[in-house]
């Protein structure tokens, strides 16, 4: 569990404006600990804060910020540099486009790099150095079981969810003996309103995972790492890991274009 002693008195949520990210603010500010939510989109953002507000009482403060933007890690430093961070949790990551690789543009794979990889890195940096200052905290990286394999249709989306992995479990390994826990999430397809924006949806027998009970299993296994993957999960992450890699891929692939595999 969080406590604010250990990870308050500030949160900041990346992705915190809807589905798990929205339940993450309302988790941590249940906890007592303030909240800073960076999301994209400004209306949804504000009402999650508003909520936040009205149902806890803890202080929220907002960043509308497309986290592709070069100067990603400036825009936020300029809102959180007054206060003391003590839970990281980078919860954006959906894929900016899907179809075939060659396909799509330069920018299009630059832009999904540096909202699922590039983002990671950045921010564990900077607040991994308070943390460690601080010898308390956590962070907690939101992956994909997607990282497990390259997969059609999303193939710089599956590196950087493979990237993000490693690097959390590096960090857990340098950090933990520090005082910060470090935790990657491998989570499955969410039925959220940013993968019907890009026109995926998905059935509740591919995801049985309730936002608001997600988020609570997270936040209880943050010491746990360096990877939790969820229960309902685990027998895929762990059959998918397992495979030769040439049946690895294919086992994504056929989920992508919606073979059974």
């Amino acid at each position: 569990m969080i406590t604010r002693e250990r990870h308050g008195p500030w949160a900041i949520v990346v992705g915190g404006s809807e589905a798990l990210g929205a339940s993450f603010a309302h988790k941590i500010g249940e906890a007592g600990i303030n909240v800073m939510l960076v999301a994209r989109k400004p209306e949804p953002l504000e009402a999650v804060a508003a909520s936040v507000r009205a149902k806890t009482g803890v202080e929220v403060r907002t960043l509308s910020l497309d986290l592709a933007r070069d100067d990603m890690l400036d825009r936020i430093r300029e809102v959180t540099d007054d206060v003391d961070i003590g839970l990281v949790i980078y919860n954006a990551g959906a894929s900016h486009r899907t179809g075939p690789f060659l396909d799509g543009t330069l920018d299009d794979a630059l832009r999904t790099a540096r909202v699922n990889a590039i983002g990671h890195l950045s921010l564990s940096h900077h607040f991994g150095t308070k943390l460690v200052a601080r010898g308390r905290g956590g962070i907690i990286i939101i992956g994909s079981i997607a990282g497990q394999a390259g997969g059609i249709g999303i193939v710089a989306y599956c590196a950087a969810k493979a990237f993000a992995q490693v690097l959390a479990e590096g960090l857990w390994a340098e950090l933990k003996p520090l005082g910060v826990d470090v935790l990657e999430v491998p989570l499955g397809a969410m039925n959220s309103p940013a993968m019907a924006r890009i026109g995926i949806s998905y059935t509740p027998d591919r995801n049985p995972a309730d936002p608001d009970r997600q988020a609570q299993e997270i936040l209880d296994n943050l010491p746990n790492g360096p990877v939790f993957v969820p229960p309902h999960l685990r027998e895929q992450f762990e059959r998918i890991s397992a495979l030769p890699r040439r049946e690895a891929v294919e086992a994504v692939s056929g989920r992508m274009i919606g073979i059974k595999d």
